[in-house]
C-alpha cells in the first residue's frame, strides 16, 4: 500500500482537531446505555449503565446481566458461550453487579458461570474466564481436547489490578485487592491482598490486629498447597502485625 503524503503543517493544524472532535463525538454517540436498542439484547441492563465505544467482542447478550450504574470500558470483550446464538445451561452465564467498573481491553469470557458482585473495579486488560482446555491426553493437541468449566465468583468491593488473570474455579471474597499481573486460581478469603503467580495472600485484615502481613498462598479447592518456595505440603508462614492501615504504595 503506498504511503500517503503528509499534510502541510497549516492544513494539519486545521484537520487534526476536527478528526479528534469527530472521534470524541463517535465515542459518545456509539456508547451503549440503558434504553438503547443494543442494550435490549442483554438479559438485563441496569439503569445508568454504559458500554463504552468502541466495544470489544460481544456476543451471547441474552445470557449476560449487567447491573445498575456499571461502566464497561472500551475494547472490553463480554461473551457467553463458544459462539453467538449458543443455548446455555445457566442464566445468567455472566453477571456483573451494580456500580462496577471494567477496565479498557479486559476480557470476561463465560461459559457456565462468572459472577461479579457489586462495586467491583478492574484495571485495564484483566482476563476472567470459567473455562480451560483439558490435558488428559498428552498425544492430542491441547486446543483440541474437551474443555472443562468451573464457575468463578468475585466478591463485592474487590479491586483487580492491571493485567490480573482470574482462572476457572476462582472464588474471591469481598473487599479483596488482587495485585497487577497476578494469577488467581483458588479460593481467596474476604479482606485481603493477594499477589503473584500463583496469587498468594500477602496481607490480611483481622479484627484483633488490623492489617497483618502473611505468606499464606491462596488455596486451591482441589489440590495441594504451596509455600513461598513452591514446595508441596509446607506449612504456611506465621503472620506479623503491620498496623491498622493499608496504603496503596506498599500493598500492591
Amino acid at each position: 500500500m503506498p504511503r500517503l503524503p503528509d499534510l502541510p503543517p497549516r492544513l494539519r493544524r486545521l484537520v487534526a482537531p476536527a478528526i479528534s472532535s469527530i472521534w470524541e463525538w463517535t465515542c459518545r454517540t456509539g456508547a451503549t446505555g440503558s434504553g438503547d436498542r443494543l442494550s435490549e439484547r442483554f438479559g438485563a441492563f441496569g439503569s445508568g449503565s454504559c458500554i463504552a465505544f468502541p466495544p470489544g467482542t460481544v456476543f451471547g447478550e441474552r445470557w449476560i446481566h449487567i447491573g445498575a450504574g456499571t461502566m464497561v470500558g472500551p475494547y472490553v470483550t463480554l461473551s457467553a458461550g463458544m459462539v453467538p446464538g449458543q443455548a446455555m445451561l445457566t442464566d445468567p452465564v455472566l453477571r456483573i453487579g451494580d456500580r462496577c467498573r471494567i477496565g479498557r481491553g479486559s476480557h470476561l469470557v463465560a461459559h457456565f458461570s462468572v459472577d461479579i458482585g457489586d462495586d467491583v473495579h478492574t484495571g485495564p486488560y484483566v482476563y476472567i474466564t470459567d473455562q480451560n482446555h483439558g490435558y488428559e491426553d498428552p498425544s492430542t493437541p491441547i486446543g483440541l481436547q474437551w474443555p472443562h468449566d468451573d464457575g468463578v465468583h468475585i466478591g463485592s468491593g474487590t479491586w483487580l489490578g492491571t493485567g490480573a488473570i482470574i482462572l476457572p474455579g476462582a472464588c474471591i471474597g469481598d473487599q479483596v485487592v488482587v495485585a497487577a499481573g497476578s494469577v488467581v486460581l483458588g479460593e481467596v478469603p474476604d479482606r485481603c491482598v493477594v499477589a503473584g503467580v500463583p496469587a498468594r495472600i500477602v496481607r490480611r485484615y483481622t479484627q484483633d490486629d488490623g492489617w497483618v502481613r502473611t505468606t499464606v498462598p491462596a488455596q486451591r479447592e482441589h489440590g495441594p498447597n504451596l509455600d513461598n518456595r513452591g514446595e508441596v505440603g509446607a506449612q504456611p508462614a506465621q503472620v506479623a502485625p503491620l498496623g491498622p492501615t493499608l496504603d496503596h504504595h506498599n500493598a500492591v
